[in-house]
């Protein structure tokens, strides 16, 4: 019943990410890969996941990566 617990907390997480930063999450074989915009922004979604939740930010995402420009 844990891992249950430790899902759904994950998927709140990743949910305040998205709602709160400009990214996005994409899903590579079920598991969910931040896609962020700038540098700065993962510096600041990682303090952001590490203050409020307490986990570090590979603990929530498989990876991170930066968009690639239009």
């Amino acid at each position: 019943m844990s891992a249950f617990r430790e899902t759904v907390e994950q998927d709140h997480i990743i949910q305040c990410v998205v709602s709160e930063f400009p990214c996005r999450v994409l899903w590579s074989e079920g598991r969910p890969c931040l896609e962020y915009q700038r540098e700065e922004d993962l510096k600041h979604i990682t303090e952001y996941v590490e203050a409020n939740f307490g986990v570090e930010l590979l603990d929530v995402f498989f990876t991170a990566v930066e968009s690639l420009p239009a």
